[in-house]
């Protein structure tokens, strides 16, 4: 896990719960750190720099098109 890069950082754990499913599904590793300190004390996030999303060199390019396409989601008309 030393090598896992941190790729996106949340404040609050509710944000990450489709994300990991998203990540599941496409069977790409990572982990959220700080994710359960956190949840059991949420006013810390400011001061561990919150719930960072860590990803492997090899897989950092395709989280990017996930975490694009989930922030910007196509607009159907």
């Amino acid at each position: 896990m030393e090598s896992f890069k941190t790729i996106a950082i949340f404040n609050y754990d509710h944000e990450t719960v489709i994300l990991k499913h998203l990540l599941d599904q496409e069977g790409i590793l990572y982990f959220f750190e700080n994710e359960i300190t956190l949840s059991v004390v949420p006013m810390y996030s400011a001061a561990l720099g919150g719930i960072k999303l860590k990803v492997h060199p090899n897989d950092f390019e395709r989280v990017l098109e996930i975490l694009d396409n989930f922030n910007n989601p196509l607009q159907v008309v």
